[in-house]
C-alpha cells in the first residue's frame, strides 16, 4: 500500500510506503545498499532503493523517505528508514526461502518445507530445526546448519531494528555483523562506545547518547574509558602520535563534561593495564599513545636506527660505474648529486632532500642506475597514485603506491589494515626508493619497514618544506632533525631551473620573501588582481575554460585549480560548481546523478577522498584486476548508468564501479585544496589567493601550491594575501616521539 505519493492525500506518515518485496534487483553485501521491487498492491511494483541489508523476496517492508523521478527510469522511492517484517502466508514464505536468503535452502527445499510445515515453516527453522529431518533428503547435520544460518539472519534483523529504534544509521549493520556475527546486538548493548571505533566511527557524541539511552551513568567506567581513548583517536587527525598525560586528561574531561580531569585517572589506568594505551616518558613528556601507534613509532625508530648503523660494501669499481652512468645519461653529476649516488652505494638507508630545481630527479635516476648496475631488484614507490606515476615517468621505470607495493587490504574482523607483505612475507626487492616522503605517516612507514628484507636498501626522497602528512606523525622532519640518518641535502639551484619564475618564487617563499608578482610574457608565473571573490571565480573559470587553452595551448584537463580552503570565498566547493558548469555542462547524451551537494556527470573530473581497500578495480578490457582505491586518487567519470545505479570512474587505467552507497567517497576535482594536491604535479596551476582562515594562509601551503606547477602558475587574488602567507611560517606542533627515539637509539 502506498501511503503517500505525488498527488495523493497526506496520511499519518508522510512519504511512506509499504508492501511485500517482489524482487531484489541489486544488493551490495559489504554495506547493505539495495535496489528492490516492492509489491504495493497496484499493477506495477515500485522501485525502492536504500540501505536494507540482506532483505529478501517475500518479506514485508515499510519505508519512509522521498520520491524521486528519473527522466529514463521513472519514479523511485529512496528509503531513509526501513522496517522489515517476516513473510506472512505460504506464498510469501516460499518466495523468501526460495530466494536463497537462508544459506543451504534453494527452491526445491523451500517448496518441500512449505508443503510440510505451511505457515509455521519459519518457526520450525528457527526454534526446532531438527524437525526438518522429516523431509526426505535433509539430514540432522544439514538441518542444524540451516537453522544456524536462519538464526544469523534473525540476528541481523534484530540489530537493524535496534539501530532504527535509536536513530542510528542502518549502514552500521554490515560492519557490526561482519565483526561480531549474531552477537552484534549483544556487543553494542554491552558497549555502545565501540560504535565510535574503527570501521564504524560514528561521532562520539552519538555513541554517548546511545549509552545514556541504554542506562549508562555519566560516570560509568566504560564511558570514561571510551572518552579518554576517543581523545587519542581524534587527535591522530591533528597529526599527534601521542598526547601528554595531562593534556589528554584535560581534553577528555572537556569532552565528557567532567569538571575534574583527575577523576579520569582511574579510567586511564584501566586502559594502560589493558594495553589499549601505552604510557612512556618520551620527548620530555609523559606520553600516552594508542597501542598501535606506539608500536608503529617503535618499529620505525628501531629499524631506521639499525639500518643507519649498517655500512655496506660499495661496488669494487664504483668510479667506473658512475662514469659509465654519466656517459649513458649524457650528463655530469654535480658534487652533491655524486655524493647522493655514492651514499646510496654504501648506506642501507639514506635521505635525499631538496627543493625544486636542485636536481632531486637526476640524483634519483642516478641512484636507480647504480642499483641496476649492481644487479639489485629495485621497487619505486610513493604515497599516492599520481606521485607514483610521475616518479615512474621521470625515472623510466614503473612506480607504484606503497599500499599496492605491500598489497594492503582492510580486514573487517580486526577493523584495521593488513598487509600481505610483512615480517613473515617480506618483499623480494633488494632496494626500495620512496618519493614524496613528507606525505608518509608513521603507520604506513612502519608497515613498509616491516615488509622489507633485513638486507634491503631504502632511499627516502622528499622536500621537508612541503606540508606534513595528513596522517599522524612528523616522519620526514623527525628523520632529518634527528641527525642520525645518512642524508644528502641538495641546495644548488641549477642555472636552467633558476630561469623559471616558478622555482625562483618557491625558493623566495621558503626564505620568507614574498614572490615578485609582475606579469612578464617571458615568465611562467602570472598574477591577476581580483579582490572581489565573485570576480575572482569568474576569472578562474575563464582562465581554465578559454584563455589558457587558447592563448597558452594548455588544455583544460591539464590545468588544476588549487585553493587553501574548501569553504569561504574562493573555496573549492563553489569553484567546482562553476568549473563543472563551464567545462562539462549538462547534455542529453551525458548521464548524471545527484548525491548530496554534488551532481556527478559523465566526463567529470573526480577525486577519491577516503582510502577504500576493498573496492575492486580492473583495467580496460578486464585483463588485470586488483583491490583498492586511495585518498587523493584522481580520475574521470566514464559512465553514469542510472538503471544499475552505477557510476564508473577511470583512475588512469584502473576502472572502478561506484554504487550509490560509495558516492560519499567521491568529490569533484576541477578544484582541490592544496593539501589534497600533495604528491602531484600539473602542467598548469591556477591558485586562488583570497582572505580566509589564518591557519590556512601559511608559508607551507603557499610553497606546496607553487611547487605543484610544472610549466605555468597563475595566481588570482590579492597581493596582501600572498604577503601574509609568506610571512606566516607558523607550523602546528605535532606530538611525536620518533626524533627522540632515534636520538636515544
Amino acid at each position: 500500500m502506498i501511503l503517500t505519493k505525488e498527488g495523493a492525500p497526506m496520511d499519518e506518515f508522510p512519504n511512506c510506503i509499504e508492501g511485500a518485496v517482489d524482487t531484489v534487483v541489486y544488493q551490495n553485501e559489504e554495506n547493505g545498499y539495495t535496489v528492490l521491487r516492492l509489491d504495493v498492491g497496484e499493477e506495477e511494483p515500485v522501485t525502492v532503493v536504500g540501505c536494507m541489508p540482506r532483505v529478501a523476496p517475500g518479506e514485508s517492508l515499510w519505508a519512509q523517505g522521498q520520491w524521486t523521478r528519473h527522466a529514463t527510469y521513472g519514479t523511485q522511492f529512496k528509503a531513509e528508514v526501513a522496517r522489515r517484517g517476516m513473510p506472512q502466508g505460504e506464498k510469501a514464505i516460499f518466495d523468501y526461502l526460495a530466494s536463497g536468503a537462508v544459506k543451504g535452502i534453494g527452491m526445491a527445499t523451500a517448496r518441500r518445507m512449505v508443503e510440510e510445515f505451511g505457515e509455521v515453516a519459519l518457526d520450525v527453522l528457527e526454534r526446532t530445526p531438527e524437525k526438518l529431518t522429516a523431509i526426505k533428503g535433509i539430514t540432522k547435520k544439514r538441518a542444524e546448519s540451516m537453522g544456524e544460518a536462519f538464526r544469523l539472519q534473525m540476528g541481523m534483523r534484530r540489530l537493524l531494528d535496534f539501530l532504527l529504534e535509536h536513530s542510528l544509521p542502518p549502514q552500521l549493520g554490515m560492519p557490526l555483523y561482519r565483526r561480531f556475527g549474531d552477537r552484534a546486538l549483544e556487543a553494542v548493548e554491552a558497549n555502545p562506545y565501540l560504535l565510535s571505533e574503527g570501521e564504524m566511527s560514528i561521532p562520539f557524541a552519538q555513541a554517548d547518547k546511545l549509552a545514556l539511552e541504554l542506562g549508562f551513568a555519566g560516570d560509568h567506567p566504560q564511558r570514561l574509558e571510551a572518552g579518554v581513548a576517543f581523545v587519542l583517536q581524534h587527535n591522530l587527525d591533528n597529526g599527534h602520535t601521542f598526547l601528554p598525560r595531562q593534556k589528554l586528561l584535560q581534553a577528555a574531561a572537556a569532552l565528557l563534561g567532567t569538571p575534574d580531569p583527575e577523576s579520569l585517572e582511574d579510567a586511564l589506568e584501566v586502559l594502560l593495564e589493558r594495553g589499549a594505551v601505552i604510557e612512556e616518558a618520551a620527548a620530555g613528556e609523559d606520553a600516552c599513545y594508542l597501542a598501535l601507534f606506539h608500536k608503529a613509532e617503535t618499529i620505525v625508530a628501531e629499524r631506521i636506527s639499525a639500518m643507519s648503523r649498517s655500512e655496506l660494501c660499495p661496488p669494487e669499481d664504483m668510479e667506473g660505474l658512475i662514469t659509465r652512468m654519466e656517459k649513458e645519461q649524457g650528463i655530469t653529476y654535480a658534487p652533491q648529486q655524486r655524493s647522493a649516488v655514492e651514499m646510496a652505494a654504501r648506506c642501507q638507508v639514506m635521505l635525499l632532500t631538496g627543493g625544486p630545481g636542485t636536481g632531486k630527479t637526476t640524483s634519483l635516476k642516478g641512484i636507480l642506475s647504480l642499483f641496476e648496475g649492481m644487479g639489485l631488484e629495485t621497487a619505486l614507490a610513493a604515497p599516492t597514485g599520481r606521485a607514483a606515476k610521475r616518479m615512474g615517468e621521470l625515472c623510466g621505470a614503473e612506480g607504484t603506491t606503497i599500499h599496492r607495493l605491500l598489497e594492503t587490504r582492510f580486514d573487517p574482523k580486526v577493523g584495521d589494515l593488513v598487509f600481505a607483505h610483512n615480517e613473515d612475507n617480506p618483499l623480494k626487492a633488494d632496494a626500495v626508493i620512496v618519493d614524496e616522503t613528507s606525505m608518509v605517516d608513521i603507520i604506513l612507514m612502519a608497515a613498509l619497514l616491516s615488509g622489507l628484507r633485513e638486507d634491503c636498501r631504502l632511499v627516502l626522497v622528499g622536500d621537508p618544506d612541503q606540508l606534513p602528512s595528513v596522517g599522524a606523525g612528523n616522519l620526514l622532519s623527525d628523520l632529518i632533525r634527528s641527525g642520525k640518518v645518512p642524508m644528502v641535502r641538495l641546495t644548488e639551484v641549477f642555472r636552467q631551473a633558476a630561469q623559471s619564475a616558478i622555482i625562483r618564487s618557491a625558493h623566495q617563499v621558503n626564505q620568507g620573501v614574498a614572490p615578485v608578482l609582475k606579469n612578464d610574457s617571458a615568465q611562467d608565473v602570472f598574477f591577476l588582481r581580483r579582490a572581489d571573490p565573485a570576480l575572482a571565480e569568474e576569472t578562474i573559470v575563464e582562465l581554465v575554460g578559454k584563455r589558457l587553452p587558447e592563448n597558452m595551448g594548455i588544455p583544460s584537463h591539464q590545468i588544476q585549480v588549487l585553493s587553501p580552503t574548501r569553504k569561504y570565498a574562493g573555496g573549492t566547493a563553489s569553484l567546482n560548481q562553476a568549473l563543472q558548469q563551464a567545462l562539462n555542462p549538462p547534455a542529453e547524451d551525458k548521464g548524471e546523478r545527484k548525491f548530496g551537494p554534488y551532481i556527478f556527470r559523465q566526463g567529470d573530473r573526480v577525486m577519491q577522498v577516503k582510502n577504500n581497500y576493498d573496492v575492486l578495480w580492473k583495467t580496460s578490457g578486464g585483463l588485470e584486476m586488483g583491490m583498492g582505491v586511495f585518498n587523493g586518487d584522481v580520475g574521470h567519470i566514464t559512465e553514469v548508468d542510472n538503471r544499475r545505479e552505477i557510476i564508473t570512474v577511470d583512475f588512469e587505467g584502473h576502472i572502478v564501479e561506484y554504487s550509490p552507497d560509495m558516492l560519499g567517497e567521491l568529490e569533484p576535482a576541477y578544484a582541490m585544496t592544496v593539501h589534497k594536491s600533495q604528491g602531484s604535479e600539473y602542467r598548469a596551476v591556477v591558485l586562488t589567493a583570497l582572505d580566509t582562515a589564518p591557519r590556512l594562509l601559511t608559508r607551507g601551503v603557499l610553497y606546496t601550491a607553487i611547487t605543484r606547477a610544472r610549466e605555468l602558475l597563475v595566481i588570482v587574488g590579492e597581493e596582501g594575501v600572498i604577503a601574509r602567507m609568506t610571512a606566516n611560517n607558523r607550523q602546528s606542533k605535532r606530538y611525536s616521539g620518533l626524533r627522540w627515539r632515534l636520538a636515544e637509539g
